[in-house]
């Protein structure tokens, strides 16, 4: 006979839990990404050159890749993510002043920015509104953004200017996928460590928009 209330408590429980791991995730990605703007920001005063911002975003995804994991269950991660995205945010200087200095440089960024933030604020009130449970589209991202990443090796080495637009398309459409992903997981307690959930959604947004910046960037230059 208690089996009913007893439900009733752990999915109660499972809710505050759930609630606890957004709240905590939106509020670090907010200090992350004022934080991420404010050393693009300093590296653009500073006319960083470009050679800077590619070792920047070599040292970010091997901290990605092999540290957050390991510190995410521990203080230390906070740290961790703040020096990953503070690395993406410094080599985001030579790319902002290579694209303000185009005739319609400061119109396309912002564009580049609202579109960024429109992108977030759908896909993340699609998976809050709805609380469907788009776990199934974990395989497809992570096959996409393997294929999408070898590919932008590809058109880097062999020059392919079609290509790399294709490439910056794709990263925008899997990077909005992957905010819905995400937020979607949380929320359904798949994904219980905000530490990793903010990584992944400041990844997101930070591909989302260099890569709207360079689609928009090219059709400005037909202009």
């Amino acid at each position: 006979m208690n089996a009913y209330p007893r439900s009733v408590t752990t999915q109660a429980a499972g809710l505050l839990s759930s609630h606890k791991v957004l709240r905590n995730t939106y509020a670090l990605l907010a200090m992350t990404l004022l934080f991420s703007a404010s050393m693009a920001a300093l590296s653009w005063k500073m006319a960083t050159p470009i050679w800077v911002s590619l070792v920047c975003s070599v040292v970010a995804m091997v901290m990605l890749w092999f540290v957050v994991p390991r510190t995410a269950n521990s203080a230390s991660g906070i740290g961790v993510v703040f020096v990953v995205t503070g690395l993406l945010g410094f080599g985001l200087g030579p790319v902002l002043s290579h694209y303000l200095a185009l005739p319609n440089g400061p119109a396309l960024v912002m564009t580049a920015m609202s579109g960024t933030g429109v992108t977030f604020l759908v896909m993340s009130g699609i998976a809050l509104v709805t609380r469907k449970d788009f776990s199934f589209l974990g395989k497809f991202l992570m096959v996409g953004i393997l294929v999408a990443f070898v590919a932008g090796i590809a058109a880097m080495v062999f020059g392919l200017s079609g290509l790399s637009l294709a490439v910056a398309a794709m990263f925008a459409f899997l990077s909005s996928l992957l905010i819905l992903w995400q937020t979607s997981s949380i929320i359904n307690g798949g994904e219980t460590n905000y530490i990793l959930a903010t990584t992944t959604l400041y990844v997101s947004i930070y591909n989302l928009f260099t890569s709207l910046l360079q689609l928009l960037g090219f059709s400005g230059s037909d202009d």
